[in-house]
């Protein structure tokens, strides 16, 4: 099996994860194909200038649509909502961490200050709407600015000192990027941010594997084994909800939208927040059986305002 991978560190361990499951749990071998991604030929725009939805993925699903690779791994949160015509999610694999981290120059460090652990006025990184606006939510008086690049880019880029630089005293990455290079950005702090004052983007820290809907019913095909031995059922639910929210709203991965859903004994509990012109932040929680009643709740919720205050809470089954 041929698996279609961009050429960033993190992709590669994406796709080397994928591959060593394979080998381990279904006894099939896979070669790696690296192929470069629009977001990797351009570093330096922004998201939005590439045309946000799809600027990490077309290239891989071209391959996979015209043959040249026979699954595609993608980091989920950076996957279009609608699929194009004749390739689906063949199966979402166990969830890695699902928190944002602050990376931090130790001189802008304040573990006194309120909300997060910055100096007054420091200049955070980052290319991302969601994070953008909860940023200035939990902290007005810091200036946000646009970042882009890989993990090693970014953390790079924090760490320059010489005159003249483009400066930032911290940035926000996936902890999943991080655990997952097993990067150590010593001299620079790590601060874990905290789910109930820091939603993240909905399907961080999960992967897709994404396959033609043709090959599934091949009768001689080895891919259902394949994606059997990848698939986790609640990672899956989980993301269904965060995902199902995102593509009801106008605006793709550009969105300023955070979601994270976790699995109870009594259902899906879904949390998000939305940046609403006008409104600032909308928050909005919901407990319901299964993910598309979670998703509708919480996007009605949306739509007409409601406090989250009187939703239920997380219980200590949450997982």
């Amino acid at each position: 099996m041929r698996i279609g991978t961009r050429g960033s560190d993190l992709a590669l361990w994406q796709a080397r994860h994928v591959q060593q499951l394979l080998r381990d749990r279904a006894g099939l071998d896979a070669t790696l194909v690296v192929l470069e991604s629009s977001g990797d030929r351009d570093p330096v725009s922004s998201l939005a200038d590439l045309g946000g939805v799809g600027a990490f993925t077309r290239e891989i699903e071209s391959a996979l649509l015209d043959g040249r690779v026979d699954l595609a791994v993608h980091s989920h949160k950076d996957l279009p909502t609608i699929q194009p015509a004749g390739l689906v999610v063949g199966a979402v694999p166990a969830r890695g961490p699902v928190r944002d981290v602050l990376v931090i120059r130790p001189d802008a460090h304040d573990v006194g200050a309120p909300g997060l652990p910055l100096r007054r006025g420091a200049v955070v990184g980052t290319g991302s709407a969601r994070r953008r606006c909860q940023l200035r939510a939990l902290r007005p008086d810091l200036e946000v600015r646009d970042l882009r690049g890989n993990v090693p880019t970014r953390l790079a880029k924090l760490a320059r000192t010489h005159p003249g630089d483009f400066a930032y005293d911290a940035i926000v990455l996936a902890e999943a990027g991080l655990a997952r290079l097993a990067i150590d950005p010593a001299p620079l702090l790590v601060e874990p941010m905290a789910t109930e004052l820091f939603l993240p983007a909905p399907a961080q820290g999960a992967l897709a594997v994404q396959v033609r809907a043709a090959d599934l019913a091949e009768p001689d095909s080895a891919l259902p084994r394949a994606l059997s031995a990848l698939h986790d059922a609640e990672t899956a639910a989980c993301v269904a909800a965060e995902r199902a929210v995102l593509a009801a709203l106008p605006g793709g991965c550009n969105l300023p939208l955070g979601c994270l859903a976790t699995l109870r004994s009594d259902g899906i509990y879904l949390r998000a927040v939305l940046e609403r012109p006008g409104r600032g932040l909308v928050h909005a929680t919901a407990l319901a059986p299964d993910p598309a009643a979670a998703a509708a709740a919480v996007l009605s919720r949306f739509q007409n305002g409601r406090d989250p205050s009187a939703d239920p809470q997380p219980s200590k089954e949450t997982r």
